[in-house]
């Protein structure tokens, strides 16, 4: 059984609080979702330490430094955070010790240490002697077995944080039972990687709306010479089972730049609103066009305002790509959840099971 934070019994978060959290985005939108979490914390627990990461650096690398994002939270929390930059932990223990109640700490970068991405429980057992419980708040790294995910729920009393808690149960709810007329967008660069969720839904969704890699993987697989055009060439004889579902909506046109078609066009923008202006669910995941460029981002964005204006529907989307160019143009408040997940959505949504939520629920009493 997962112990959830909101539901905790309070006299048992009087300790230090280990959080983990990510902030691994290009701006602060990861940290204003868990932000809720960190003030439950301070109000209720004696004081916090907070584990997080950026990139994937090899070793020691400044520019993945969590300095700044210290002073970020500071400026949102509007409070003074501590920042502990190295990893002496014997140190790191004696600071939090000293410090009064209430104060809120940030460790350096976790991955800049080779046992976090090995899960090692030499590096959770150190982490865990920072604190007196332990709570996840960071879903979008949770597909991944990592020491200050999973190894150190073996060492101390651990809890899914309040945003955690809502993407299992929003997610939950989009797998089981979900209403229809049922559309799935499915764009992005990587067929492959959407295998999985896609073969999951095919059942339950009434309708895929392809593009971006997925589309023009799929149309070329159907004898369509999609020419320069961004293609998968991994697992072609699964995604082949997957060309043939009678659900699937492809491209009717497209905007092409030289021989690489780049977005979708006004024939396919129009046949896609019409099933997502009927549906009751919708699901999007990854953008139908290469956003980077405005003349190229026009089909995935008329696909946002067409989920923002069908008011009746619930709907989820997630992943850096997708939420950063909705925040953009100021729709993601339109959507019904945003998930922080980008790869962990996926696993989530095919029906994986999560090392870092697995191991909330055999966690140490």
């Amino acid at each position: 059984m997962i112990k959830y934070l909101g539901k905790a019994n309070q006299k048992l978060l009087r300790g230090t609080a280990l959080l983990r959290l990510d902030f691994n985005t290009e701006d602060d939108w990861r940290m204003k979702a868990v932000l809720p979490t960190v003030k439950f914390l301070v109000k209720h627990a004696g004081k916090t330490v907070i584990v997080s990461h950026r990139g994937r650096p090899k070793g020691i690398e400044k520019k993945y430094s969590l300095k700044k994002n210290a002073a970020e939270l500071a400026r949102l929390l509007r409070r003074k955070i501590i920042f502990l930059p190295g990893f002496d932990f014997k140190k790191n223990r004696q600071t939090v010790a000293a410090a009064p109640e209430h104060s809120i700490f940030l460790l350096e970068n976790i991955r800049f240490l080779p046992g976090e991405e090995k899960n090692d429980p030499k590096l959770a057992k150190q982490l865990a002697s920072l604190a007196d419980f332990y709570v996840n708040d960071a879903f979008a790294v949770s597909h991944r077995a990592n020491a200050s995910l999973a190894a150190v729920t073996k060492f101390l009393p651990s809890y899914a944080g309040l945003e955690l808690e809502n993407e299992i149960k929003f997610l939950s709810a989009a797998m089981r039972k979900p209403k229809h007329p049922f559309v799935f967008i499915v764009g992005g660069a990587k067929t492959a990687d959407k295998l999985g969720v896609v073969r999951f839904f095919k059942d339950k969704t009434d309708w895929f709306l392809l593009g971006g890699g997925p589309a023009n993987t799929v149309l070329s697989l159907r004898g369509i010479d999609m020419k320069d055009s961004m293609k998968d060439d991994h697992n072609l004889a699964a995604i082949k089972k997957i060309a043939a579902y009678k659900n699937i909506l492809l491209p009717l046109d497209f905007a092409w730049s030289g021989d690489r078609a780049l977005d979708i066009g006004p024939k396919t923008i129009a046949a896609y609103g019409a099933k997502i202006a009927k549906a009751r669910t919708i699901l999007w995941s990854g953008p139908v066009g290469q956003i980077e460029e405005k003349k190229f981002s026009r089909g995935s964005l008329a696909l946002a305002k067409a989920i923002a204006k069908n008011r009746r529907a619930f709907s989820i989307t997630g992943g850096g790509e997708t939420v950063m160019f909705l925040k953009k143009y100021k729709l993601d408040k339109k959507f019904s959840f945003i998930s922080t997940g980008g790869g962990a959505l996926l696993d989530f949504l095919a029906g994986e099971k999560l090392p870092g939520i697995i191991a909330l629920a055999h966690a140490r009493d």
